[in-house]
């Protein structure tokens, strides 16, 4: 039996992975709960589950570090992302911090049952989605002198937003995202334009004409 606990804040996400998990008689939902809070309760103070289902998205802490304070607790549970958000700089984050797996909200049943006994048997499972953004970040690492890097459309916005003088703080209100996702996807660009800090990036992105 898979003991599966999951972490998200919206009823309907739940429902809908109690839904398609209830005729697989391997799997057990040990528990739900809402917030980041609530999970370290149950991961601290009840017997371990062997799965589980981790929104990146909760209302009182960022799933990036919820994940890392899970692993750091319990080496062994497989932790899966399940998250709206396909974005090469995120799931590389998610699985820096220990996570087993990737899935998107938009997946299959069959997608969800295979991702959890891949990890379960010890394999890292990226849905196909994600894995296709993974690669096209690994495609554009080795770029030649003066080529522009490729931003997603999330870093686009921020980019700009940043450009406009925005703080971290500013731009996560305004995207509706956490300080801690705004500020990943930061420093992915950094990486990207080979840049030390917020400055030396707007001044290269000047330069090369992503910005006007």
């Amino acid at each position: 039996m898979i003991k599966i606990l999951i972490i998200d804040d919206h009823p309907l996400v739940i429902d809908g992975i109690q839904t398609m998990l209830k005729d697989e008689g391997c799997f057990h939902i040990e528990a739900a709960v809402k917030t980041g809070a609530d999970a370290l309760d149950f991961v601290t103070n009840h017997p371990p589950a062997d799965i589980i289902l981790l929104d990146i998205n909760l209302p009182d802490t960022d799933g990036l570090r919820l994940c890392e304070t899970i692993r750091a607790i319990n080496k062994t549970v497989k932790i899966i992302a399940l998250t709206h958000i396909n974005e090469a700089g995120i799931i590389t984050q998610m699985i820096k911090k220990g996570a087993n797996g990737y899935l998107l909200k938009s997946m299959e049943r069959e997608e969800l049952i295979e991702a959890i006994h891949k990890v379960t048997e010890g394999s890292i499972y990226l849905s196909k989605a994600a894995n296709e953004k993974v690669i096209q970040q690994l495609q554009h690492l080795d770029l030649p002198t003066g080529q522009v890097p490729v931003l997603t459309l999330r870093e686009k916005e921020i980019l700009q937003l940043l450009y406009e003088g925005l703080t971290s703080q500013e731009i996560a209100g305004r995207l509706f995202l956490s300080n801690y996702t705004v500020d990943t996807h930061r420093k992915n660009m950094l990486q990207k334009f080979n840049v030390h800090n917020t400055q030396s990036l707007l001044n290269a992105v000047r330069k090369l004409g992503v910005i006007d």
